[in-house]
């Protein structure tokens, strides 16, 4: 049988330090331009605290951290043993009428 391993020698976009600057620069920017359309931008906001300046960066990224923190703590009661799928557990509950082929 043929050996079908081939080394991939293509240079995809994130391969080059520049292109990755190139990103983080961008979001930089996107973020400097979102903050200063802050000062500009009229909201019809419910709360005081929603015409502080920020306040939805703040808040989302408090939400992001949540979540975050939150799965850490969920995977304690949700996580299975590294083997759970393994072949023998899967042979054992599949029943008698199951044919190995």
């Amino acid at each position: 049988m043929a050996d079908n391993k081939t080394t991939d020698t293509r240079v995809y976009f994130f391969d080059k330090p520049g292109n990755v600057k190139l990103v983080i620069y961008s979001l930089y920017a996107s973020c400097g331009l979102l903050l200063l359309l802050d000062f500009i931008v009229h909201r019809h906001t419910y709360h005081r605290w929603e015409t502080l300046l920020g306040f939805y960066s703040i808040y989302g990224f408090i939400a992001c951290t949540a979540i975050v923190f939150g799965s850490k703590v969920l995977r304690t009661f949700v996580e299975r043993d590294e083997n759970y799928y393994n072949e023998n557990h899967a042979s054992d509950t599949l029943g008698a009428d199951h044919v190995d082929e």
